[in-house]
């Protein structure tokens, strides 16, 4: 019995450490996260001047779109689908 009692225990102590350690870190993450005052870190990327852009409409007056037809208009299903497609069945 007392051989039991003896690895209780030494497992109690391990696990008391254990849960020691994890709170150190924690402590010490949020410490660094969230409570460090300092500098706020400074951006070193560096974007190009925004281009000018031009647009060239001639090319919708060009002989390539003035032969271009325009599509059918396609009619709605007349027998299809349910009333409410949502509902479950």
């Amino acid at each position: 019995m007392a051989v039991t009692f003896v690895q209780k225990r030494k497992r109690q102590r391990l696990l008391i450490l254990i849960f020691v350690i994890i709170f150190v870190v924690m402590v010490i993450v949020l410490w660094q996260g969230f409570f460090k005052t300092g500098k706020a870190p400074v951006s070193t990327i560096q974007f190009p001047p925004p281009r000018e852009i031009k647009i060239d409409k001639d090319v919708l007056e060009g002989e390539f779109l003035q032969g271009a037809q325009p599509f059918e208009e396609i009619p709605p299903l007349e027998d299809g689908g349910r009333e409410n497609p949502f509902l479950p069945y």
